[in-house]
């Protein structure tokens, strides 16, 4: 018996390597020390740093893929992971240094692996990031074929001294808000339930509402924001970030805000894209439960200093920056009015 009759193709998943390998290697820069097909990535921590802090973190596209799956495009997901995994870095002050990937999957299709790829590496390519390996899954009977897993680990470096925590965020401060392109990589599920399932689209159907497809909207690409902030830092005092991925505003917000502190904020101090209205009206979601699962348009919250919020640049590296709420005293809940 061969490997192949268990439902393992090795020549499939060499393949695959050969694909990538071109699209990998151009993410390197001279920091990366090791080659495709070592069992490890070597990668040197730039010169320049006195005192370097390493921060990793690690997610995955969650049932977007199953979006991807479904129009047969693969290319955006890659891209999702890789910016939602800066984002989560960001919040801390970090820039990215490298990535490493990992796709399971019932059965290898090589030209839907080279495209997973292919998003990844434009991804780190445009947040400065070295794609240095990663891992290929074939595990037929875990995932049925045309099933695959797709997730990611990120490391990055901040200076001890530039890290970002919240610490000092204190009653008085403004938060600002930068927008969301739509859904990102969160609530798929509710998402999913409420255009397929109640409104019966199919994945082609165009939506007025949305001026796009199904597919089109579900599969705009996780907004990095790493070029925003950078810009951003050398104009005011950041004092607390806050990606707004699963767990919404009132979830995520709270995670950075020290003791005795607690946050207001105004909605509609930013545009709700289309899409949230869609899933709201058709689906006959409460407004708390939408707060509580989607981003509602703010991908990134943005804690300054009050005498810093009249300095705020209205615009950062082509995004509207918005006023959305204050820090006040309290006990770390999130309030909307």
């Amino acid at each position: 018996m061969r490997y192949r009759e268990s439902g393992v193709d090795i020549d499939k998943a060499n393949e695959a390597t050969k694909a990538i390998a071109r699209l990998v290697g151009k993410t390197w820069s001279k920091s990366v020390l090791s080659q495709i097909g070592h069992f490890g990535g070597l990668f040197e921590i730039p010169a320049g740093y006195k005192s370097p802090v390493l921060v990793s973190s690690m997610d995955g596209v969650g049932t977007k893929l199953l979006v991807a799956r479904a129009a047969r495009r693969y290319d955006t997901v890659g891209q999702d992971l890789v910016n939602h995994c800066v984002n989560d870095i960001l919040v801390q002050g970090a820039r990215p240094l490298f990535f490493l990937d990992y796709v399971a999957a019932g059965a290898i299709d090589p030209a839907m692996i080279a495209s997973v790829v292919s998003g990844l590496a434009t991804a780190c390519q445009e947040n400065g990031c070295a794609l240095i390996g990663g891992e290929t899954a074939e595990m037929p009977g875990l995932y049925q074929e045309g099933d695959f897993d797709l997730a990611g680990t990120i490391v990055g470096v901040v200076e001890r001294d530039r890290i970002i925590d919240g610490s000092r965020i204190a009653p008085g401060d403004v938060v600002f808000a930068l927008p969301s392109n739509g859904l990102h990589t969160n609530g798929y599920s509710l998402a999913r339930r409420v255009i397929f399932d109640v409104m019966k689209l199919g994945i082609d159907a165009r939506v007025e509402s949305l001026r796009a497809t199904v597919a089109d909207e579900l599969l705009r690409v996780h907004r990095s924001y790493l070029g925003a902030v950078t810009s951003l830092q050398e104009k005011v005092e950041i004092r607390g970030l806050a990606h707004i991925t699963g767990g919404g505003i009132l979830e995520n917000l709270p995670r950075i805000l020290p003791a005795g502190c607690a946050a207001r904020i105004e909605k509609g101090a930013w545009p709700v894209p289309a899409i949230f209205d869609l899933i709201a009206r058709e689906g006959d979601v409460v407004e708390g439960e939408m707060y509580r699962v989607f981003n509602m348009g703010a991908g990134m919250l943005i804690v300054v200093p009050a005498a810093d919020a009249a300095r705020m640049p209205s615009r950062a590296e082509g995004l509207d920056v918005y006023r959305a709420g204050s820090i006040m005293k309290g006990s770390g809940d999130v309030t909307l009015v």
